[in-house]
């Protein structure tokens, strides 16, 4: 089977140029996605999507015994609900979260495992951890202290009218991943050896003793936003001093039309084309 992984629609995401800078003069980059009704695009990021909650390898298998088809199995049980409370917000989570992934991975060019929704329990609840984790290698096969460890906090709001400081939540969120990269990193390692993925686990390896091994490590903070309650002003308060690494913050802002209508649109051909 063909990788189902695609940075096609990355060509959506464009880089406003605009200069915004926090109350405590961090900058900040603003995005714009600007996404599109290419059916061709679509369908590959749907595939991409889907993939990141069950292989499609599997889905015949997982449905079997179930009583329904594979399009009524993920909508059923393997996606966040639509409809029912927390449902939609679970999705505009997972969405944020896999976006900020592509843009690691496809952007920024790290090398991001694409582990963290596959094996959800519970599927209306959001998955425990550092939201987004990304490898950078500075030279291929060896290490260096130019390697970087990346890990990334998002946090979406595409519905309503009024504003949130969704940007500081993130900010707020990210300090908490110096406590928790330890057991994210091992989440993750975990989740590639259930897969057999031993050239997976080497990379992860590489930055699980930074004492011993080290590294460079950069934070990220992504504000995920409906271009209704975007506001400039709320992302001009956010103030990074609270966090133990602020030097080492990116900041970013994505901003789209009809964001919410996209993501249940997505989880609607994610399933029925699975």
């Amino acid at each position: 089977m063909s990788e189902p992984w695609t940075d096609r629609h990355i060509q959506w995401l464009k880089n406003t140029g605009e200069s915004v800078q926090t109350a405590d003069g961090k900058d900040v980059e603003i995005f714009e996605f600007e996404h599109q009704e290419d059916e061709e695009v679509l369908t590959a990021w749907a595939r991409h999507f889907r993939n990141h909650y069950c292989h499609d390898s599997q889905i015949d298998a997982l449905a079997r015994g179930t009583g329904d088809s594979k399009a009524d199995y993920l909508k059923n049980i393997k996606f966040p609900d639509g409809n029912v409370k927390p449902g939609p917000s679970i999705r505009a989570g997972d969405f944020a979260e896999i976006l900020t992934a592509d843009y690691l991975e496809f952007v920024l060019n790290y090398w991001v495992p694409r582990t963290r929704y596959r094996d959800k329990v519970v599927r209306n609840e959001s998955t425990k951890g550092t939201d987004t984790v990304g490898f950078l290698f500075s030279r291929e096969g060896q290490e260096s202290r130019r390697d970087r460890l990346a890990m990334f906090e998002s946090k979406a709001k595409f519905s309503g009218t009024k504003a949130l400081p969704k940007l500081q939540q993130a900010v707020d969120h990210s300090s908490k991943d110096v406590a928790r990269k330890a057991e994210s990193l091992n989440a993750i390692k975990q989740r590639l050896l259930d897969s057999e993925d031993l050239d997976g686990v080497g990379k992860v390896e590489r930055f699980q003793d930074e004492v011993g091994r080290p590294y460079t490590q950069v934070f990220g903070a992504v504000a995920h936003l409906d271009s209704k309650v975007f506001d400039i002003d709320s992302v001009e308060q956010t103030d990074c001093q609270s966090h133990d690494f602020p030097d080492d913050l990116i900041l970013v802002v994505i901003q789209g039309d009809s964001m919410m209508k996209l993501v249940h649109s997505l989880y609607r051909r994610a399933a029925d084309e699975a």
